[in-house]
């Protein structure tokens, strides 16, 4: 690949002082710089309602950087240099004076810089902002050329299709989609990345990657945090649209859709497109047959005590709002005609996991009576970082008895250098004008449009089928009945230290 020109980059961010610029955009950014890939003349303007002394807020942001950074404590001299391109901005977002200030400031930076740069906004806000800030940044001509001027937008993108369709247009009408980056963290993750270039890379893998061979596929996102202080939040949104919607919905794309004509954004996006506009629709009956939906109870997590959702802050001690959501879905189409997907995220479980697995048919022919273990390929997002494939061995010795044998793959042993977090993947492509990792509009409302069906359902019968699960576990045991009967249970993988005290065993 030919080397990306290095424009100047103005970089805002909205909301500077909130949690996400602390923990994971400042932290990504001085990373990006100390590793030289941001261009050699950036400023970074930091924008909140806030009156704070810049000196105590960079001294926040450093203590962010050496929290969460992955390179460690910042370096002093480092980060001086850093942090004297960043400049905090006092304003309210709604308010035409904050973005004459913020216009003047990004002007003369690139006066300064003697070349119009490239400029990014952040909208590291509320989803009440969105709006406001894009309806500025238009009539102010802040974010007007449409070939160096991006906006980048969180989740949740929308509450459901309806908004989704009308955000989608709202910022279309003031920007060009090119211009329009909706981020999903997970795509920037480093083996959520390599799931491509595992399947289309490697030719072993694509003809057996169908219905022929596949018995069927589990994504399990499990999270081992409860909803802390996010109730205000999370109660009004729940799994299906806080996790199922985006992050899940984004990691079946990547295992299902086909090849795409070229490694190419668009090219890409259509492909991923192609596969949620090919779910099977839901019907109500279907919901209450294929969708288990639970809320956890008070327990304990690694021995500490967990309250109930009902009694977090800001939770309706009636609340029916979903903190755990499992399902199956059927694709139609050549490729997947009858092969289950099943989907799974919750809060408050037993420990921080995010696993694909590909369960193999058994083999045709069964000569050996302990050929019991179908092949699988699991891998594993976070928090192991590995890819592996099961398959049956005969065990040394002079009869033929098999066991399941893994062949591994993990980057802590195959590479000595730490991964970028996806954030600093994510920043940089935007930078680049690279929207291969983000969604376009028809993709976010495509994916609405798979789990209205399921949030209607749930809207006209608040409480029909509700599970619950005790903080700590792994969820109700309609989760494991749903998968039947291509699997008793959901596939865990074991933690490091059970893995270590296997090996001590042998």
């Amino acid at each position: 690949m030919k080397p990306k020109k290095a424009y100047p980059a103005a970089i805002t961010i909205f909301g500077a002082k909130g949690d996400l610029t602390r923990r994971k955009l400042i932290p990504a950014l001085y990373n990006l710089f100390i590793e030289n890939h941001l261009p050699a003349l950036f400023e970074i303007f930091c924008v909140d309602f806030q009156t704070v002394d810049e000196a105590a807020f960079k001294n926040d942001l450093l203590a962010g950087v050496n929290e969460f950074s992955r390179n460690g404590k910042a370096e002093p001299s480092k980060w001086a240099d850093f942090a004297a391109r960043i400049s905090y901005l006092q304003g309210d977002f709604t308010k035409k004076e904050t973005y004459v200030s913020l216009k003047s400031k990004v002007e003369d930076f690139e006066k300064s810089s003697k070349q119009r740069g490239n400029r990014m906004f952040y909208f590291a806000v509320a989803p009440r902002f969105i709006e406001v800030i894009a309806e500025a940044l238009h009539t102010r001509k802040l974010c007007s050329n449409k070939v160096h001027d991006r906006i980048v937008v969180e989740k949740p993108f929308g509450t459901d299709l309806d908004t989704a369709r009308k955000l989608n247009r709202f910022l279309t009408k003031r920007f060009s989609e090119k211009q329009i980056y909706r981020i999903d963290h997970y795509l920037g993750k480093e083996t959520v990345q390599n799931i491509m270039a595992f399947r289309f890379a490697n030719f072993v893998f694509e003809p057996l990657w169908n219905k022929n061979y596949i018995d069927h596929i589990q994504i399990s996102v499990a999270e081992q945090v409860s909803v802390g202080k996010r109730g205000g939040y999370y109660d009004t949104a729940g799994a299906m649209r806080d996790m199922i919607q985006n992050h899940l919905m984004q990691l079946l794309c990547i295992v299902a859709m086909e090849c795409p004509g070229a490694y190419k954004a668009e090219a890409i996006r259509d492909a991923k497109t192609k596969v949620l506009k090919n779910i099977r629709p839901f019907t109500t009956p279907q919901v209450f047959k294929n969708v288990v939906r639970a809320q956890y109870t008070a327990g304990e997590v690694d021995d500490v005590p967990r309250i109930a959702y009902r009694q977090e802050e800001q939770v309706s001690p009636e609340s029916n709002t979903e903190t755990f959501v499992a399902l199956k879905m059927l694709i139609d189409n050549p490729r997947w005609e009858g092969v289950p997907f099943f989907l799974r995220t919750g809060k408050s479980m037993t420990r921080q996991s995010s696993v694909i697995v590909v369960q193999f048919k058994d083999s045709p022919h069964k000569i050996f009576k302990d050929d019991i273990v179908p092949n699988r390929l699991i891998i594993s997002i976070q928090p192991e970082l590995e890819i592996s494939l099961l398959f049956e061995s005969k065990v040394p010795g002079l009869q033929m008895k098999l066991v399941p044998v893994e062949m591994d793959f993990t980057y802590q042993e195959a590479y000595t250098e730490s991964l970028p977090e996806a954030y600093e993947a994510l920043l940089l492509d935007v930078l680049h004008g690279d929207a291969t990792l983000f969604m376009r509009a028809d993709q976010v409302e495509a994916a609405w449009k798979v789990v209205m069906p399921i949030l209607d359902a749930w809207k006209k019968s608040p409480s029909k089928q509700l599970q619950f699960y005790e903080s700590g576990t792994w969820g109700p045991a309609a989760a494991s009945n749903l998968l039947k009967p291509y699997a008793k249970e959901w596939f865990r993988l074991p933690s490091r230290e059970t893995v270590k005290k296997l090996a001590v065993n042998k």
